[in-house]
């Protein structure tokens, strides 16, 4: 076990019980956190903390573990170039996190990108449509129980 960064104390020592695990494997600094905190901790890493910069946002389906899925932040410190992994985990059918499009305006496309392709639903986002696929299609493809072999509805050249 790697000793606490302190990125990880200055948010137990705001909400002492937000952050369930961590690791600092290779160098990346980990805080697995409970979702109902995001908007407070983000609000905290970027405000009080320097993290000027979400790198990227995804989710992971770990079909059958439970819990199955997690939604995994990147943060990045522009000044001293430090990088944070935020990790949130969610056993649901829809997973629903808190959007942060209101601290920075790219999660909106992030946030779109990992509805269309995960089903991972972002509550607060001001558009949460799809952003890669077409609208008549069903289904999330990136999770790991989507058939392969599923048929879409087609579109013609006019639509």
């Amino acid at each position: 076990m790697t000793d606490k960064f302190p990125e990880q104390i200055a948010i137990e020592k705001k909400l002492p019980h937000a952050v369930y695990d961590w690791h600092a494997q290779h160098g990346d600094r980990t805080l697995i956190i409970d979702g109902t905190h995001l908007l407070s901790i983000a609000t905290l890493l970027k405000e009080q903390l320097g993290y000027n910069f979400l790198v990227d946002l995804t989710a992971v389906d770990y079909l059958p573990r439970k819990p199955r899925f997690e939604v995994v932040y990147h943060f990045m410190n522009l000044e001293t170039k430090a990088r944070l992994r935020l990790k949130i985990q969610s056993d649901e059918q829809v997973p629903t996190v808190p959007s942060l499009t209101s601290l920075w305006p790219i999660a909106n496309w992030y946030e779109r990108e990992c509805w269309d392709l995960f089903g991972v639903k972002f509550e607060g986002h001001p558009n949460l449509k799809r952003i890669m696929l077409y609208e008549e299609f069903k289904g999330h493809p990136l999770r790991k129980d989507y058939p392969k072999t599923k048929r879409q509805p087609l579109i013609g050249p006019e639509n």
